[in-house]
Order: C-alpha cells, then structure tokens, then sequence
C-alpha cells in the first residue's frame, strides 16, 4: 500500500473533552452535492474512537513545509494525545474540531456515516465549512517518503513537426 502515492492530511476531532489527531492519506473527496468526504482511520488508533463519539471531524491538508507536523501526528516523535497539538496554531471552524492555521485547506466535517470495513473504520463527513489559503506546495507521501508538488500553468503540448 506504500506504494500509493497520496496527499498528506491531520484529521482532528474534539469530543468536548479532549482532542485526537492522526495524519492520514487515506482521503477523498466522495460527492460534491452534498459536498462529502471520506477518512479511512484505523480502528486500534485512539482518534477513531473519539472521531465516533464526537460526530466531527476536520480534514487538515497539509503543505510542502508541515512535514514535521505529519510526522508529529503519525507518532513517529514519540507524541501522544493533546500533545500532538503543542506544534502549530490552532483554531476552529463550524464543529469545534481543531483546525490548523496555515493548511492548504481545511474541511471541517460532521460526521454522516461510519462503516466498518477490515482493519479500519470509513468516515464519511459532509463539509459544514471550509478554510483555504492561497499558494504552497502540497505535502505528498508515497512509498516511505514525502514530496512537496506545487500546482502550475498547465503546458500546452509541444506542436508536432510534419514533413512536407
């Protein structure tokens, strides 16, 4: 699975008592009408059990410069729990669930289904609100390893030489 290459995100919750965070690639958007999306969180990690009992969910994408913080909420700096959160600025949006200040984007979700499936749980969230920023590189992982890629101009294909 390693071997799929995707976008790095933070997905954090809040359940009023305390707040949960994990990075996640296992990310897409699911409709636009209502405008969903699904998270795949394994079952055995803490966030999934407060992401349940807290209905809301926030999709934090991360950029080219957050590899630290992917990294921090992966827990391979040895952070646990709200201390995961002592790295960063952090806000909230509609849910209460904590938003990263200088993500790319941030979808900030309630929860409208969970389905069990395997070793993971299925979050689907409909976007209740959304905070964006304007540039930076998006934060890829695949692999093993991490990878900015800034969007640019669209190249036009080179025009072809005929023979007369």
């Amino acid at each position: 699975m390693r071997r799929l290459g995707a976008g790095v995100t933070i997905v954090t919750t809040f359940d009023g008592q305390a707040r949960a965070g994990l990075t996640a690639t296992a990310v897409c958007s699911l409709s636009a009408e209502p405008p969903q999306l699904l998270v795949c969180v394994n079952r055995q990690a803490y966030p999934n059990k407060v992401i349940a009992r807290a209905k809301r969910f926030c999709v934090n994408v991360l950029s080219g410069g957050q590899k630290g913080l992917a990294l921090r909420f992966a827990g391979a700096t040895g952070h646990k729990g709200e201390d995961r959160f002592a790295k960063g600025r952090w806000n909230v949006l509609a849910t209460g669930a904590p938003v990263l200040d200088g993500a790319l984007t941030s979808f900030d979700c309630e929860l409208a289904r969970a389905i069990q499936s395997g070793t993971h749980t299925i979050f689907i969230g409909r976007v209740v609100a959304v905070a964006t920023r304007k540039g930076g590189k998006a934060l890829l992982y695949a692999d093993g390893g991490f990878a900015g890629v800034a969007r640019g101009p669209a190249k036009k294909p080179a025009a072809k030489k005929t023979k007369k």
